[in-house]
């Protein structure tokens, strides 16, 4: 149903979803499955990029998720594309360690142990057993709200890290009902720039959460998407 290779190359900078699962049963579990059910052929990028500049490595790309890689501990090549996307901006949706590296890499601060330096916090993560899920508060007049809907939603919710201070040019555009930071984009009206803390390619995501993924492509794709806030088309749900 979503095999038809796309003229739209997404990059994605991280480890593929290896959690087993069925997911919502419409598309494949993992980043692959999710950008191609978006509409884009998805690329994964090597972990190294040698000697190559950024301009190297995403030219031809309209798009990237950057996630990050298993047992990373040097954000260094995390943070420096999302500087770079920033100074082109280049659509990026930053998930997980990735929305932690947009942050930081663009001047904010993120909790590095939410059960120890934020207490009162809910529960964020619950190994070794996942699926953990929870309700967020979307804001209103935002991206994700685009994406979404206003109001209360679930997600999934994996995490012991979190963002402490939002990076300057970015607002708040998800909460979780304790007040973590979930989400944040830019304030451009010219950037698409969204990161995550849930997993929206994961076995417990939910069928909406492929719609973040149609917001980077829809963004990298000018004839469909004229505007970066705009909409993004929604697939038709089986049943």
């Amino acid at each position: 149903m979503f095999s038809t290779p796309s003229s739209v190359r997404i990059a994605i900078y991280g480890s593929e979803v290896t959690t087993p699962g069925r997911g919502v049963g419409l598309w494949s579990i993992g980043y692959n499955g999710a950008v191609t059910a978006a509409g884009a052929t998805p690329v994964f990028l090597e972990r190294s990029t040698g000697a190559r500049s950024w301009n190297e490595v995403l030219h031809g790309f309209k798009g990237l998720v950057l996630c990050g890689f298993e047992g990373q501990s040097d954000q260094g090549d995390l943070e420096s594309v999302c500087v770079w996307c920033k100074q082109r901006k280049f659509p990026i949706l930053a998930i997980d360690a990735g929305l932690l590296a947009l942050n930081a890499a663009l001047g904010g601060a993120n909790y590095n142990d939410l059960s120890r330096e934020l207490p009162e916090a809910l529960q964020h993560r619950h190994p070794p057993e996942p699926g953990l899920r929870h309700a967020i508060n979307v804001q209103p007049d935002t991206m994700l709200a685009h994406i979404y809907g206003e109001g209360e939603i679930v997600v999934n919710s994996e995490h012991r890290q979190a963002i402490q201070r939002v990076a300057s040019g970015f607002k708040i555009s998800g909460n979780a009902l304790d007040g973590v930071i979930e989400a944040i984009e830019s304030t451009s009206e010219t950037w698409f720039a969204l990161g995550v803390q849930w997993q929206p390619a994961s076995a417990s995501a939910s069928g909406l959460d492929i719609q973040v993924f149609r917001g980077l492509v829809d963004a990298g794709n000018p004839p469909v998407a004229k505007k970066v806030a705009a909409k993004p088309r929604r697939l038709a749900m089986a049943g």
